[in-house]
């Protein structure tokens, strides 16, 4: 039996679109009920006929990277591998949560990948003014900022730049325009695009499983289906600062080493908010994971809270 290597392009249950070693995509199944795969992994596969095939999926390679997202039921559930940078994006219409932003952004922090914020749909009357503090905020943290736009003609050259020779993911809100931004950066690729809902500015759901694209540039593009809502999965409580990088820098200067910066006497991250070097905003959004790690920790087994 012969097997070579490819690269995971898209997955679809017990199905995948595989990149070949020449450049073809094939359709595949996956070899027995434990095997599981999600875009961007990297696999070994045997040609042959198959339901709706021409290949099957016989073994997973390691991982280098893996982003995944905690489901209704607190258990992990992965979404992209192999990545070595996340892509937030966020945009004035839908109204833009930065407490999703801030999570995505921790998830990179955790799992040691670069990550950026794209400011989309720049070109949008009053986009500034919408998105204009918390972008300063992130600026001033360390994070590039970067502005973009499908209709600008040079509305995608910061981004296209960021993205050369990186395995790339976009993520976001539905309807932040991450398809949109992904048919721009790759030529003769038509993402499904939809429009924002006025009626409710919440975004709908254009793109319904990940999708990765090579880059002409150099690099790979994920498009990751928008979202709602997304929580990765969390740490010990006492690590949950390690996601939000300001907020550790602090922390060294707090008075106890288990301090996790509500209101402790003598804490180092709550008088640097108070002076104003860490955004009240951020802060919150913190507190918030934090109190989910707390809720998720008390509801697993007591063997595994040990």
């Amino acid at each position: 039996m012969s097997v070579r290597e490819g690269r995971v392009v898209a997955s679809h249950g017990r199905d995948a679109s595989v990149l070949d070693e020449a450049g073809r995509t094939i359709h595949c199944r996956l070899q027995g009920r434990r095997l599981a795969v999600v875009c961007g992994d990297r696999v070994r596969w045997s040609p042959g006929r198959t339901e709706g095939g021409a290949g099957v999926i016989v073994e997973l390679l390691p991982r280098a990277s893996l982003l995944s997202r905690i489901d209704s039921r607190g258990d992990p559930e992965p979404v992209a591998a192999n990545l070595t940078q996340l892509v937030a994006v966020v945009a004035s219409l839908p109204a833009p949560d930065f407490g999703l932003c801030d999570r995505y952004l921790a998830a990179a922090e955790w799992n040691g990948l670069d990550a950026c914020v794209v400011a989309n749909k720049s070109d949008l009357p009053g986009a500034d003014a919408a998105l204009r503090p918390a972008l300063d905020d992130y600026a001033r943290i360390g994070y590039a900022v970067i502005p973009a736009s499908k209709r600008l003609a040079d509305g995608v050259d910061a981004l296209r730049a960021r993205l050369a020779g990186r395995t790339s993911v976009l993520v976001g809100q539905s309807g932040v325009g991450k398809s949109s931004l992904t048919n721009r950066l790759v030529p003769g690729v038509e993402a499904d695009v939809d429009e924002v809902s006025r009626a409710s500015e919440s975004g709908r759901h254009t793109t319904s499983t990940a999708s990765l694209y090579l880059l002409p540039t150099g690099g790979e593009l994920i498009d990751s289906p928008g979202v709602r809502d997304f929580s990765p999965p969390l740490p010990a409580s006492r690590d949950v600062a390690g996601g939000y990088r300001e907020i550790s820098a602090e922390a060294a200067g707090c008075r106890f080493r288990d301090c996790l910066h509500r209101r402790e006497p003598g804490c180092a991250v709550v008088a640097a908010a108070g002076a104003g070097r860490i955004s009240e905003r951020r802060l919150d959004s913190y507190r918030r994971l934090l109190a989910l790690a707390e809720a998720l920790a008390s509801r697993a087994p007591p063997r595994l809270r040990r």
